[in-house]
């Protein structure tokens, strides 16, 4: 039966292909894909954690007292029969060789399989036992994790799906993937950005949290928001993402299919017409050259931003490099090695390094948790987190220094606030700069900014125009921190709003101080990348705009479609409207 869930649109397009479920676990689950020469390993290593488990279990039958409760001793006699079940056994292999699923992922998408079976089960002793199934792949995870294994005393009964639909399985080899998950960390989609997906549905998320901004980069069809998607798809549905509209439908007719079949070629070919447009120059009708930057998280990804025509890289969100890592931090030269191939990779186009801003929606690693009483966002990230670890910044630092030599490099700075940060900041840099000089270590001269995100420093902007030579207008943090709405919660979501008259009017008066300044000014955001935007930037006098390359041949072709002498007046009446919504419908003819 067809049926549809709502989210937030976050990537456009259209997606069609068979669900993926990625399954959550009381054990925190790795998803990646492996090459088919770690096929043979991956095998081996779910069938060690089986003989692992086996052997426990058999080692706590024996040491069992007489008078052990009968349930416990069915439940482990259960236990071990699971273990030993061929359809679980295949079907982890058939992840593995086929999928190509690390074997992690294998066990919880066969967990997927075997728990539907157990829902359809009319009898209801037998349908329980599905907790079972699930205890016993949450002992061979945490087998594989290295983790202490906790055997429950009794076994616990879990009510039956009503759902009752057939799940289809083939060996199809040229199916699109379509990825559904409850939630998906940064760290997670970075994992994905070279992978088999055509798109990708979580439960959670909102517009700018990091996750969809990550998500925006990879160029697929995303929904985030979907609430109860990871519920109701089962694992190798038929689904359709329509990235432009933020739906998700499940179980399509064929005419539904028909229907998104023509809208995916349709946008195939705006696709390839916006394509060239790569290499012409981003001027608008009048005349005046508009700068359109790349934003980027990991050095690969330079090779997309030349090959859409950026003229550099404003923004290389550098906190990619340190997640993920199980708490292990980048030396420096790892650091320098990954700045230095970005450097290279623009072949002697800028590149704005922004250091780390881990914290929020960004956790260095799936245990960094914070207490669930506090608000992330307002706690200890970005250069608050790296000002309190000066050896780690100090670190950083000094590999950013190292690459400038190499080519033109920019420090970019975020979510400063106070005066005292920015003398902190810049006594480590000198700090920074002194310790090369004592190794030798040459490294280059390079312009120093500061990210404008948090209202306090939009409100005291000559002193920012005092230390820095440049400015970048991070518009996701600072519509947040403005409206006070957590970007990440899609409760709130609808709150979010870049028109806000308050939002507005701090990025007006940051363009026009940094302009009277003669100090470089450019948005860094998500308002960057929508085309929508384009033209009311424009009138409020921004000339650099920094985007994901995924989003500059769309800019690029409003810019040559404007002619931007004609806005100022109208965007001012824009940003003074109780309502910018109504007048930005009433925009100049070009």
């Amino acid at each position: 039966m067809t049926f549809s869930i709502h989210g937030f649109a976050v990537a456009r397009g259209i997606a069609i292909g068979r669900a993926v479920l990625v399954a959550s676990s009381r054990v925190d689950v790795a998803h990646y894909l492996i090459t088919p020469e770690q096929v043979t390993r991956e095998i081996a290593r779910v069938a060690n954690a089986r003989d692992e488990v086996v052997k426990e279990i058999l080692a706590l039958q024996h040491s069992m007292p007489k008078d052990s409760p009968v349930e416990l001793i069915a439940m482990l006699d259960v236990h071990l029969m699971l273990l030993q079940d061929e359809m679980l056994s295949d079907g982890i292999k058939h992840w593995i060789s086929e999928r190509l699923y690390n074997a992690e992922w294998a066990l919880t998408s066969q967990l997927e399989v075997v728990a539907r079976q157990f829902d359809e089960m009319t009898d209801p002793y037998l349908r329980e036992r599905k907790a079972d199934l699930e205890q016993v792949v949450e002992r061979l995870l945490r087998c594989m994790k290295g983790l202490p294994h906790a055997l429950p005393i009794e076994p616990q009964a879990r009510p039956g799906s009503q759902r009752q639909q057939e799940l289809l399985l083939d060996d199809e080899v040229d199916v699109p993937l379509v990825l559904v998950a409850h939630d998906l960390s940064p760290a997670d989609m970075i994992q994905f950005k070279q992978s088999v997906f055509a798109g990708f549905v979580t439960d959670v998320g909102g517009r700018t949290s990091h996750t969809a901004i990550v998500a925006r980069s990879l160029d697929i069809p995303a929904v985030v928001g979907a609430r109860g998607a990871s519920h109701w798809v089962q694992q190798d549905d038929w689904v359709i993402i329509d990235g432009d509209q933020g739906v998700l439908i499940v179980d399509p007719s064929a005419i539904i299919l028909a229907e998104y079949g023509f809208k995916q070629r349709h946008a195939q070919l705006e696709r390839e017409r916006l394509s060239r447009l790569r290499h012409t120059p981003a001027l608008s009708l009048d005349g005046q050259r508009v700068e359109l930057l790349a934003n980027i998280e990991l050095p690969e990804d330079t090779a997309q931003a030349v090959a859409v025509g950026a003229v550099g890289v404003g923004l290389f969100r550098s906190e990619f490099l340190f997640m993920g890592r199980e708490g292990e931090l980048p030396n420096e030269d790892q650091q320098f090695e990954a700045y230095l191939k970005a450097v290279h990779g623009m072949k002697g186009l800028p590149v704005t390094i922004r250091t780390i801003d881990i914290g929020a929606d960004k956790p260095l690693d799936r245990s960094q948790k914070e207490d669930q009483y506090l608000n992330p966002a307002l706690g200890l990230r970005a250069i608050r987190w790296s000002l309190s670890e000066p050896a780690m910044f100090l670190t950083q630092l000094r590999a950013i220094l190292r690459a400038s030599s190499h080519g033109q490099v920019n420090l970019l700075i975020p979510m400063l606030a106070h005066a005292r940060e920015i003398k902190q900041t810049l006594a480590l840099l000198r700090q920074a700069r002194s310790e090369l000089d004592a190794r030798g270590v040459p490294y280059g001269p390079m312009k120093l900014g500061a990210m404008i995100e948090v209202p306090a420093a939009a409100l005291t902007l000559p002193l920012f125009l005092q230390h820095f030579d440049f400015l970048s207008i991070g518009t996701n943090d600072l519509i947040q921190y403005t409206l006070a709405i957590d970007r990440a919660d899609e409760s709130v979501a609808h709150l979010y709003d870049p028109l806000h008259p308050a939002v507005l009017g701090l990025i007006d008066n940051t363009i026009q101080a940094a302009t009277a300044a003669g100090k470089g000014v450019s948005v860094c955001g998500e308002m960057a990348g929508d085309a929508q935007m384009t033209r009311l930037l424009l009138g409020l006098g921004l000339r650099s705009f920094s985007m994901h390359p995924t989003q500059i041949l769309s800019v690029k072709q409003e810019i040559l479609r404007t002619d931007i002498s004609k806005l100022k007046d109208w965007a001012q009446a824009v940003i003074h409207a109780p309502e910018p919504l109504q007048w930005m419908q009433s925009v100049p003819s070009r």
